[in-house]
């Protein structure tokens, strides 16, 4: 009898010693705050240390600091410089000429007639043609007329002067009836696609976008991407419709894409909800973050361990922490960490603005875990217990 009590005793002991090593093996949402905090840095085979990411409390300082965080400007990127009152005519414009004689009977002028009281036609006009590669357009009489990279009047005095002695006094009118080279091309999902030619006076980004169309995607989802030669920025749409100096004027060949992308942030582990999920908004905090997550789950989450995991600019990083190691890349995986159990963060969380693509992590409390190895305790033992009830009951 005392034999079997012993062996039950040794195997019962074995089993919780087995079920409390494998903690370890417990399904978990992620690592639990001291895990976080102990990864920020690893030991190398050196015997140094190698700074994986950074961890930065949230304080209200480090709120201000984050709002002096470098975006992209298209005033910083492109300036805003009005075009020229009086455009040039380029290649690939469409030109036509017209061209009036003093009398009748010259190059341009038709005959009198001599049963009417009419004087006959003193002008002609030539049909429209695109500027040549070699920047001329032909006028009949004239040749071929240079006329890139100079306004219409001039190229009026032009074709007058080569005309001179050849028709009547003639007088040229040059209209440009499709300015090709002074065109913006407008695409990307919200507008419909087109090549806009701008006008004298300037157009600025949301004239243009107004002339393709207008947006048809939610202004907080739409983001301006400006490309000018070798240069392109992209800043949200509410950028540049709340803030003027964003709205800037437009030049020849500049390449304006609307781009949908809905601002969206990742809720993961003790929360009443885990998934994506959008900001609907012009920008929303850390308190509305967690409502829309459904706040911390009661049973399972600890207060202390609310993290958000973001990339941040190292210029940022150095503001935050003028010490900090990992500066050698532009962008630097930070962990903000916040402290629910402190009633000051229920104001922190108000201010702190979030970011797209952002990560609201909220670890397991350590009760939870404990709870899940007593659980697998209990599973593995309890028909132990009942076996040994029965077999005592037997004796």
């Amino acid at each position: 009898m005392m034999l079997r009590k012993t062996a039950l005793s040794a195997l019962m002991a074995a089993l919780a010693a087995g079920s409390i090593g494998g903690c370890t093996y417990l399904p978990a949402a992620g690592p639990t705050a001291s895990a976080i905090e102990a990864g920020a840095e690893v030991a190398t085979a050196d015997g140094g240390t190698l700074a994986r990411y950074e961890i930065i409390d949230v304080t209200p300082s480090v709120i201000e600091a984050l709002r002096g965080r470098p975006l992209d400007s298209l005033l910083a990127s492109f300036g805003d410089h009005r075009p020229s009152s009086e455009p040039v005519i380029g290649v690939g414009d469409m030109v036509s000429v017209s061209v009036w004689e003093a009398g009748s009977g010259g190059l341009f002028s038709g005959p009198l007639v001599a049963d009417r009281f009419s004087a006959g036609s003193k002008s002609a006009l030539i049909p429209e043609q695109p500027v040549g590669r070699d920047g001329a357009i032909s006028v009949p009489y004239a040749g071929r007329i240079k006329v890139a990279g100079r306004r219409p009047q001039d190229v009026q005095g032009l074709i007058e002067n080569e005309l001179a002695g050849k028709a009547i006094q003639p007088q040229v009118l040059v209209s440009v009836t499709r300015p090709i080279s002074q065109a913006v091309t407008v695409t990307g999902e919200g507008a419909a696609g087109a090549r806009l030619p701008l006008s004298g006076h300037g157009d600025r980004i949301l004239d243009v976008i107004a002339a393709a169309g207008g947006n048809r995607s939610p202004v907080s989802e739409t983001f301006v991407r400006l490309s000018r030669g070798p240069v392109t920025a992209t800043v949200p749409l509410t950028t540049v419709v709340s803030n003027p100096k964003e709205n800037i004027y437009l030049r020849p060949n500049d390449v304006l894409t609307l781009v949908r992308d809905p601002q969206t942030f990742l809720a993961v582990g003790a929360l009443g909800q885990a998934t994506e999920l959008p900001f609907q908004a012009d920008g929303i905090t850390l308190a509305q973050a967690l409502a829309k997550a459904r706040g911390l789950s009661d049973f399972a989450a600890d207060p202390a361990g609310t993290f958000i995991f973001r990339f941040e600019p190292a210029s940022v990083v150095r503001r935050l922490n003028p010490a900090t190691k990992l500066t050698g890349t532009p962008l630097v995986p930070v962990v903000y960490r916040i402290n629910m159990r402190d009633p000051n963060s229920l104001f922190t969380t108000q201010a702190f603005r979030m970011r797209n693509r952002d990560l609201v992590y909220v670890s397991n409390a350590p009760f939870t875990e404990v709870q899940k190895v007593l659980t697998a305790f209990s599973g593995v033992t309890g028909p132990l217990s009942s076996a040994a009830t029965a077999y005592a009951y037997a004796k």
